[in-house]
């Protein structure tokens, strides 16, 4: 497989359904949209952003709740041979402003619900955002702002894509780091038809009968792939939830008018299902197949929804730097408790510490060769260096492969912590929790449930003669990071455990936890 030397993806896409103008290509909330509307509507933001001075290749922040003007958005900036940044909902005003200072975004489009976080974070933001598009204002816009639907309606549509090359600059996701300052990964055109063409069409089966489903957001690299590059390389229909993927929320899309027929989850997700007493009878849905990522998958937890639904959960991984899943298990080839087998078109291998392969049987350290990698870490040579080495990227995770190769997960090669298949750094919850004049000293590590599911444990030092208590400490995290990003269990003890130059060794404490 090959492509030609001129390719924009956001074009490809737009081809392959011209046959398919009348067809939802997605619905969310407020209604449907259809194929052909999908490439008017993002044409025409391609030459809105042109016409406010946007050029080729400049950054534009994209923060927008799941819904239909997101995939315009993405796809309208990708036309027109701008790079749109795709960032976490869930965020706060201080991380914001570091993104758009670090990508040097010139224009942002943004949700009318999230305006007045994305505006505290431009006050803070080292350099001024000249261009904002709004979706849905909720009130009146601040001045230089314009609503998007009025920026799309005054433009002709553009004529042409830009002339992009398959490993031209198209998308950033923001992907974190050990040091808790997250890394612009930097995607090709190229990239997403990679991963569409090794893993959407041959590992999932995708048709244009299906309807998709994702609880993962557009913004994670997982999420992009679930509903935006493997259902539009076929012509199905997406479903849209701007809310939390709570079971609710999720059961009232999935008994709904447009039953989806895959779904895409979390480990986290489906045992909150699965615990739900609203939980749907099979008969109530559509679906055929799920696909969970994002966290190992508890064998326990797939059986479980195999025999209520009669549904497979197929576990793969997946990463930002790899931009979709690289081992997966398949439709009718599914070992639960682990990862599965190799995607074909990548290559895994599980190195030890001499950099050497382990044998069969042994942890490693995973290393992928693929198509999908990313470009690079945007202004961060050495991290760029460290993880892309001779075309293989270092995940930074640790497998065993069994003598018929499925592989299995055995945690991070760090201390970053997956806690709902989002990546959270110890070392920013630690000085969050230290910030508070009660706390002398903290550790974070992972701390599974009686699901088998990664949540965050803080062990706490009290300062002498100071008092907090458990739910004091949670609260006030809670106020200063992103939610998902708390410790759900807090222990308070004398000491932690260190070394003789005072590091905290926090591989005691997850011992502790196991021998618990």
């Amino acid at each position: 497989m090959s492509l030609p030397d001129s390719f924009n993806f956001a074009e490809h896409l737009f081809a392959l359904n011209r046959g398919r103008a009348a067809k939802a290509a997605y619905v969310d909330d407020r209604g449907a949209l259809g194929y052909g509307e999908l490439e008017d509507r993002a044409r025409r933001l391609a030459s809105a952003l042109l016409a406010a001075g946007v050029r080729r290749e400049d950054r534009v922040l994209l923060l927008m709740l799941d819904g239909n003007d997101w995939p315009v958005s993405f796809l309208g900036s990708l036309y027109a041979g701008v790079v749109p940044v795709a960032v976490n909902t869930l965020l706060t005003a201080d991380d914001y402003a570091y993104m758009l200072g670090h990508s040097g975004a010139t224009a942002a489009l943004v949700s009318g619900a999230l305006l007045p976080m994305l505006q505290e974070a431009m006050a803070k933001a080292p350099h001024q955002v000249r261009t904002l598009l709004v979706s849905h204002p909720a009130g009146a816009l601040p001045e230089g702002a314009q609503d998007l639907d009025d920026a799309i309606a005054a433009q002709a549509p553009l004529a042409a894509p830009a002339a992009t090359a398959p490993q031209d600059h198209a998308f950033w996701l923001y992907s974190s780091g050990s040091t808790g300052k997250p890394k612009g990964t930097v995607h090709s055109h190229a990239n997403p038809w990679w991963t569409a063409e090794l893993y959407g069409k041959p590992v999932l089966g995708l048709t244009e009968d299906d309807v998709c489903f994702s609880a993962a957001k557009m913004y994670f690299a997982y999420g992009l792939g679930n509903a935006l590059t493997f259902p539009l390389s076929v012509g199905a229909t997406v479903l849209l939830m701007a809310e939390r993927p709570t079971p609710d929320a999720t059961f009232r899309r999935w008994t709904g008018a447009h039953r989806p027929t895959v779904f895409f989850g979390a480990p986290t997700g489906f045992a909150g299902m699965l615990a739900s007493p609203a939980l749907p009878a099979r008969e109530a849905v559509a679906l055929r197949m799920c696909s969970s990522a994002g966290e190992a998958l508890p064998g326990e937890i797939a059986q479980r929804f195999k025999n209520h639904f009669g549904c497979e959960i197929i576990d793969g991984i997946g990463s930002t730097e790899m931009l979709h899943i690289f081992i997966s298990n398949r439709p009718g080839d599914i070992r639960y408790g682990t990862t599965g087998r190799p995607v074909d078109g990548y290559e895994i291998e599980l190195r030890g510490e001499d950099g050497r392969p382990v044998p069969a049987g042994e942890v490693g350290d995973l290393y992928i060769k693929g198509p999908s990698a990313a470009l690079m870490y945007w202004g961060n040579p050495e991290k760029s260096a460290a993880t892309f080495r001779d075309g293989w990227t270092q995940s930074g995770d640790k497998y065993s492969r069994d003598a018929d190769g499925y592989y299995t997960y055995a945690g991070r090669s760090d201390d970053m912590l997956k806690v709902s298949g989002i990546y959270v750094s110890p070392f920013e919850v630690e000085a969050t929790l230290m910030l508070h004049p009660s706390v002398l000293e903290a550790a974070v590590i992972g701390k599974q449930d009686a699901e088998g599911l990664t949540k965050t444990k803080a062990y706490v030092v009290r300062k002498d003669g100071r008092t907090v208590s458990e739910e004091e400490l949670k609260a006030f995290v809670k106020e200063r990071l992103a939610p998902y990003k708390y410790p759900r269990f807090i222990e308070f003890v004398d000491e932690l455990p260190k070394t003789a130059t005072g590091k905290i060794q926090r591989f005691r404490l997850r011992e502790k936890e196991q021998q618990a």
